[in-house]
């Protein structure tokens, strides 16, 4: 494509700069070089901090994104539940008012309950209003593609899985019995039940070792992580090189969340060929196959979590044949040059549908 035929988007979502999914997802795609294959213009409508924090800054994002509008012709909106979706609803709107072509990205893990049980009927028909704006719906997983099919129509919807740059293989050493788990902090990511189940499993195994890296949102759950620390080491957030390095250096990689939309830290844990134990929810089954990529504890479970992570830490040659097919599957299915092939190819389709 050359320059002058480059696809002008203005793109929205939360501060390059936060700490989540989202965030990863998009600075995932400028690492990737996805601003040198189209015009590209982000705008954050969130940062970390006070309520007035947020709200100054998505008051700021909105008279940008007006000023901004005129020039772009697609909107790519980055959603997710809640907050965000109220927040994005507004772009949307403006987007349909100005003719622009509209692509809804939607990343949210709780959308189902959001949806399901926090609205009543009038605030399901105004999502469902929004939502059918998009030119483009991108999910996740297939799992969302039939949720959201069942409100707008299973034909307007793309599955677009979250996607990362494979790192070069290197030499991994299994049976060290290092945990790792990065995320959010907080009951929701399943972090008291993995803290549970950690006393039980240094019995059987006193070499055990758990690896949080991450934000801590809740206070009781911190001071537990604080009580254990002879097995649980709190990192704070990681990124770059040093997490890299524990990508590297952990054999095991645990995700017992509640929801999840799907999980970016889980494809950095299959790209290093970590022996990965998540719950079966959300977006992950399209990652995750049982026996195969990996084992699967049910959500807020602590049973199946602790028969998961045993396993892997008593059999070293299944967690090394579980991250190696974990590995072969990121190379497949989920490397960022060929997510920003499939985004390329949405732009085009509504752009050709003029």
């Amino acid at each position: 494509m050359m320059a002058k035929d480059k696809f002008k988007v203005l793109m929205i979502g939360p501060d390059r700069s936060v700490h989540g999914g989202i965030s990863g997802v998009v600075n995932n795609y400028y690492e990737a070089g996805l601003d040198k294959l189209i015009d590209l213009h982000y705008i954050g409508t969130m940062v970390e901090g006070s309520k007035w924090a947020k709200l100054a800054c998505a008051m700021k994002a909105y008279f940008r994104f007006i000023i901004k509008l005129p020039r772009y012709d697609i909107v790519h909106v980055n959603m997710a539940s809640d907050s965000s979706y109220y927040r994005k609803s507004v772009f949307v709107r403006t987007a349909g008012i100005f003719h622009k072509k509209i692509v809804i990205h939607q990343h949210g893990g709780n959308f189902s309950e959001f949806y399901g049980k926090e609205l009543g009927a009038a605030g399901r028909r105004r999502v469902k209003k929004v939502l059918s704006m998009g030119d483009a719906f991108l999910v996740l997983g297939t799992a969302w593609k039939d949720f959201f099919g069942a409100i707008i129509g299973a034909e307007r919807i793309t599955v677009l899985p979250d996607a990362i740059r494979i790192p070069v293989a290197g030499e991994k050493q299994y049976g060290v019995h290092k945990i790792l788990f990065l995320g959010r902090l907080c009951k929701a990511k399943g972090i008291g039940e993995l803290l549970a189940v950690m006393p039980k499993l240094r019995e059987k195994y006193p070499d055990v070792h758990l690896y949080l890296g991450g934000i801590w949102e809740d206070e009781e759950l911190k001071s537990r992580a604080v009580s254990l620390k002879e097995c649980v080491t709190d990192l704070g957030w990681v990124s770059g090189p040093v997490k890299q390095k524990l990508l590297r250096e952990c054999d095991i990689f645990v995700m017992p969340s509640y929801f999840e939309g799907q999980s970016v830290s889980i494809l950095e844990a299959m790209a290093h060929a970590c022996g990965i134990v998540a719950s079966k929810t959300g977006g992950i089954p399209d990652m995750i196959i049982e026996g195969e990529t990996g084992l699967f504890a049910k959500p807020q479970d602590m049973q199946t979590l602790e028969e998961g992570l045993c396993r892997l830490l008593a059999e070293p040659e299944l967690c090394r044949r579980l991250g190696e097919n974990a590995r072969s599957k990121a190379e497949r299915e989920f490397s960022i040059e060929d997510n920003m092939k499939r985004l390329l190819a949405v732009y085009e389709s509504i752009c050709a549908a003029d």
